[in-house]
């Protein structure tokens, strides 16, 4: 039985197989585009995870889509209806548009599935909120936990919460368009001038270094959690619908906080201090739904997913809440990896298949022989030199102070590099996230950087509850270790760490021991292998590409190395 995942709806379009009961491959067609957070139909994500998984179209016996076009069609219709202005742009963006998406996909499927052959896959459309929240739970280590999914919308649900046990679902509730917990946080994403549905991160990483209480009472009246789950945005505070005006910061939010950061601007107390109360307030608002969901279920698991649960500090809240024991977040929880929920809700749900599929490895992207690797540095005509343990090699350039670039087996699935297509540095140094920040990443200087640390050491250095090993949480750094490991302590003493066990990434675990031989320390900085606004690393041309054209000291792909 083999299952092709895709999401192609919405923007991070991406691919995956499931076969023989197991999740094969899973890749974003970003990566191979080079267009980061492409809306692209992902041809190129599907030939490659069909080419990694000894796969032809022909052996396809089922395909599951994380969108549902029949959804909720009337009460677009009754919604535009009922509007001022703009009735026409909004029924081409909620209709006309996605339909039109639809076509290309329908399109790409008579192209290799034609009336002629004997046996074509059956396609199922699967309601993207499952795909998040139940396809989520699917994956997740445990057979019975609560669910919640929230993000921006899908086909018009914005958030849904449940719970499962076995392959029994119970959905709890639901909260429909306009009102988004996405869309309240993209607003002020857009307000800090970054960019709205995709630079969230940066809103978070913008976050503590404002005051929260300036804006918050403000900010507090915008959105509310309804006692039954449900949550009410004040639609007063935005340009609803933003499909039509193009822009979520309304009026009355602009003479409330002051005028949006223009991109390229200078970055003001009040847009550190919107950010904030922004961040403060949507932790509230998750801390109550993961409440009422807690007493609902009376679960101790909770199953996280969309694109509000790529919040890692909001995470960290959660379990610091203690309604929870444990959260499991998707590697890729926002809507790239709902081409795996839709897989695993058809696997599961729909085809009652044995087992269950597990996704507790990230690393379900393609890879490159070393013979791949030299053929390519040799035809390019590029100086290298091979390498008997990497591991060994790269510690002692980590430990003289370089910074590295680290492609290395099979691609991570989702938006953090955790030690595949990664760049490493000496966590000790504490000029080394100025330094990578202005040199390497080209990025705005506030953003922090994300310690990889070994997971029998973690509540050496965090206050961590639990294991972390997508990077999906944030925590407190212990106030005695923190002095030590200054290049990864964000400015409120907080680190979104990721733990490595040996058993999921043997040569980075093998790698940080290594540097822990020099240091004393068992961690590194980790961030993704690629300069702002680019997709992470996905082939060797794009590692080189990055090598040469940044402040990195060397590159250790394979067992090839390049130094400057």
């Amino acid at each position: 039985m083999n299952i092709l995942g895709i999401n192609y709806i919405f923007h991070d379009t991406a691919a995956c197989i499931v076969s023989d009961n197991e999740l094969k491959c899973a890749i974003e067609e970003e990566r191979l585009l080079r267009q980061k957070h492409t809306s692209n139909f992902p041809y190129r994500a599907i030939e490659r995870c069909l080419e990694e998984s000894g796969l032809s179209y022909l052996d396809i016996n089922h395909i599951a889509v994380s969108i549902n076009p029949n959804l909720a069609v009337m009460d677009k219709i009754q919604y535009a209806a009922g509007l001022n202005m703009g009735t026409r742009d909004f029924m081409f963006a909620e209709i006309g548009e996605q339909n039109a998406r639809h076509l290309s996909f329908w399109k790409w499927f008579e192209e290799h599935f034609p009336t002629s052959q004997l046996s074509r896959p059956t396609v199922h459309c699967v309601d993207h909120h499952h795909a998040h929240a139940i396809g989520s739970y699917l994956v997740s280590p445990w057979d019975e936990a609560a669910l919640l999914a929230i993000d921006g919308g899908g086909e018009w649900r914005t958030h849904w919460m449940g719970q499962g046990k076995g392959s029994q679902i119970q959905p709890i509730s639901e909260t429909t368009f306009p009102h988004s917990l996405g869309t309240f946080y993209s607003a002020v994403t857009e307000f800090c001038g970054f960019k709205p549905m995709y630079d969230e991160g940066k809103t978070m990483g913008l976050a503590p270094t404002g005051d929260p209480n300036r804006f918050f009472d403000t900010v507090n009246s915008m959105i509310s959690v309804n006692d039954d789950g449900t949550v009410k945005l004040e639609n007063s505070w935005f340009q609803i619908p933003v499909f039509v005006t193009g822009r979520f910061c309304g009026p009355k939010m602009i003479e409330a906080l002051g005028a949006p950061r223009i991109s390229g601007e200078q970055i003001l107390e009040r847009h550190r201090d919107a950010a904030a109360a922004f961040q403060a307030v949507l932790e509230k608002a998750v801390l109550k739904l993961t409440s009422i969901l807690s007493t609902r279920t009376g679960m101790r698991n909770l199953v996280h997913s969309g694109g509000v649960a790529l919040n890692s500090v909001a995470n960290g809240k959660i379990l610091q809440n203690g309604h929870f024991d444990d959260i499991y977040v998707m590697p890729n929880a926002g809507d790239a990896g709902s081409a795996i929920g839709a897989a695993a809700y058809v696997h599961k749900i729909k085809l009652h298949q044995p087992g269950k599929l597990k996704h507790a490895n990230p690393f379900i992207g393609d890879s490159y022989t070393d013979d791949q690797i030299q053929r390519f540095l040799d035809q390019a005509k590029l100086a290298y030199r091979r390498s008997e343990d990497p591991c060994v090699d790269a510690a002692r350039a980590l430990h003289k102070g370089h910074i590295i670039g680290w492609f290395q087996g099979k691609m991570e699935f989702g938006p953090r590099a955790l030690g595949g297509r990664s760049i490493l540095a000496d966590p000790t140094k504490g000029c080394m996230k100025d330094k990578i920040n202005s040199e390497v990443k080209h990025r705005e200087a506030f953003r922090p950087f994300s310690p990889s640390v070994l997971d029998q050491f973690t509540t050496n250095y965090f206050d961590a509850p639990v294991l972390v090993p997508f990077m999906s949480s944030v925590f407190n750094t212990k106030d005695a270790v923190r002095k030590n490991i200054p290049a990864v302590v964000h400015v409120d003493g907080s680190a979104r760490l990721q733990t490595v066990e040996r058993e999921v990434n043997p040569l980075y675990y093998r790698l940080i021991e290594e540097f822990a031989k020099l240091s004393g320390h068992p961690l590194l900085l980790n961030t993704s292998f690629n300069v702002m606004g680019e997709p992470i690393v996905a082939s060797p041309a794009d590692a080189v590409r990055c090598f040469y054209s940044t402040g990195l000291d060397a590159l250790y792909i394979g067992n090839l190395v390049l130094e400057k």
